[in-house]
């Protein structure tokens, strides 16, 4: 069985952290700001086959995104070097927090603090695209279904795929199960890096477990909705509306050296053993790492 590694924890050092963008002056922003509607009004923008809009992306959904990022959660990214610079590569990540915030603060420390700033391609369950706006939402932002078939078109076509094992498992467990990876389902991720022989990053993200401590779940609410499980947090639905507003924990984000797959070739990936050894040899590094990350956070919200 492959041995577990366990990800070098440290804080980012000069040589791998990019350095602030250059800020605009304000007759600068208002041209960006025009040039920008100018090309959604005229259509000259492009879409992949997926619906990933780079154009809205990077002009509307990640400045979004990084007011949460920096000031909010205040994320501190460890060992993005790690990942590839190029080519397709299996991003694996523990889930938490009730709402799938984690996935949008990995977006958006490996497209800042990545030396070659590159896309994370998520991958959602079925829920997340049959949600109005949510679902087309995603799309832009360059998510996909989580099926075998568009996880290998990805990762063949060079592009860094986000994949969440613990699905909703692990984003709707209890706050007493905190930062305990739950079951990773059947490997279908290790089967997908295996068969286009793409490396495998594992990620460890401290900090969501706080953002929504769940303390309840009102199945019958669920039920009625059509959702895994309808949360019950401190502030939520006691504060209505207000509830929904994240609590401000302290994140860290570490990306581990990759596990590469290649060398096995694309049979190996009908060989259930080896499928399952490196599923578990990603899950327990993570989990390791975990353990780590915690004791090096000082506190849960500063």
């Amino acid at each position: 069985m492959p041995e577990a590694r366990v990800i070098p924890l440290r804080p980012d050092d000069d040589e791998t952290r990019l350095p602030p963008p250059p800020s605009l002056g304000w007759e600068q922003q208002v041209a960006d700001v025009l040039e920008f509607l100018r090309r959604r009004l005229t259509g000259e923008y492009d879409t992949d086959e997926f619906g990933f809009d780079p154009d809205l992306t990077d002009h509307v959904l990640l400045p979004l995104l990084r007011p949460l990022f920096a000031r909010w959660f205040r994320v501190e990214t460890q060992g993005a070097e790690h990942v590839p610079a190029t080519g397709g590569a299996l991003v694996v990540a523990n889930h938490s927090g009730t709402l799938p915030v984690d996935s949008l603060m990995a977006t958006v420390a490996l497209h800042d603090h990545h030396p070659a700033q590159r896309r994370l391609r998520l991958l959602g369950a079925d829920l997340v695209f049959d949600m109005p706006f949510v679902g087309a939402l995603s799309r832009k932002l360059g998510a996909t279904l989580a099926c075998t078939e568009d996880v290998e078109r990805l990762l063949t076509e060079g592009e860094l795929v986000g994949v969440f094992p613990e699905g909703f498992k692990g984003i709707g467990k209890p706050f007493r199960d905190r930062y305990t990876l739950q079951r990773f389902g059947r490997g279908g991720f290790v089967s997908a890096a295996l068969r286009t022989g793409t490396p495998i990053v594992p990620c460890a993200i401290v900090g969501a477990e706080e953002i929504y401590p769940m303390i309840g779940n009102a199945r019958t609410a669920a039920r009625l909705l059509g959702l895994p499980y309808f949360p019950i947090t401190p502030t939520f639905p006691l504060l209505g509306p207000l509830g929904l507003l994240p609590l401000p924990s302290k994140w860290l984000i570490a990306f581990g050296e990759p596990i590469e797959t290649a060398s096995y070739g694309p049979d190996a990936a009908e060989d259930p053993m080896l499928v399952f050894n490196l599923t578990d040899q990603v899950r327990e590094t993570i989990q390791h790492s975990l353990y780590q990350l915690l004791l090096q956070r000082r506190s849960v919200f500063t």
